[in-house]
């Protein structure tokens, strides 16, 4: 019997090395600004880039090409090439709706000249984050106890490792982060302390 070649397709891996290749086309770079910008050998980057691998890429790999792109692993591996163009040129999707709110919703000075110094991380806030935010800036609540800046880094830390945990829960290691999390699951349901509470 003659083996036949894969597809594209069916190469696993090949997909995703297609897109990083464009993004990586798209930022003007080389093989050698990529292996440098993501801390990658070049034997890894040009395999990526001259026709993408024929097995998975490592999942360290992938963290450190979403990193060189200021993208998270599961935006890379689940947004489809125009999304992730947009985001690589700071043109990410923004919940215009959400953004009003937040204007609109603004009591805590401090929380305002936040908002007017962090332009870029403002319009990153989705809707849940941005209903949560203003639900903290009652007298003596999070934003006040714990400052704004502090609040909004744990909400962004957050976001990246629900992104994270997503794309981990997508691989081989699905049982391993599953026992991770349930453990730590227990002991804060067991009314270990979170320091600063909710989102602090």
């Amino acid at each position: 019997m003659t083996p036949t070649t894969p597809t594209a397709d069916a190469v696993p891996g090949s997909n995703l090395a297609e897109k990083i290749g464009r993004l990586v086309e798209e930022k003007g770079w080389n093989q050698e600004d990529f292996a440098r910008i993501s801390n990658l050998n070049r034997h890894t980057v040009r395999q990526i880039l001259n026709g993408g691998p024929t097995r998975r890429l490592r999942n360290a790999t992938v963290s450190q090409c979403a990193d060189a792109f200021g993208l998270t692993v599961n935006e890379l591996r689940t947004l489809p090439l125009d999304r992730l163009l947009m985001r690589v040129h700071g043109k990410g999707p923004v919940d215009e709706e959400a953004q009003r709110l937040l204007t609109e919703g603004v009591t805590l000075a401090e929380l305002a000249r936040w908002l007017e110094r962090n332009g870029p991380r403002k319009m990153e806030l989705r809707a849940d984050e941005i209903a949560e935010l203003l639900e903290m800036q009652s007298p003596g609540g999070p934003l006040e106890r714990f400052g704004v800046e502090h609040v909004i880094d744990r909400i962004e830390r957050r976001r990246r490792l629900v992104c994270q945990v997503a794309a981990i829960a997508a691989s081989e290691y699905l049982e391993l982060v599953e026992q991770f999390v349930a453990l730590i699951f227990e002991k804060v349901s067991a009314g270990t302390p979170r320091p600063g509470g909710r989102g602090a």
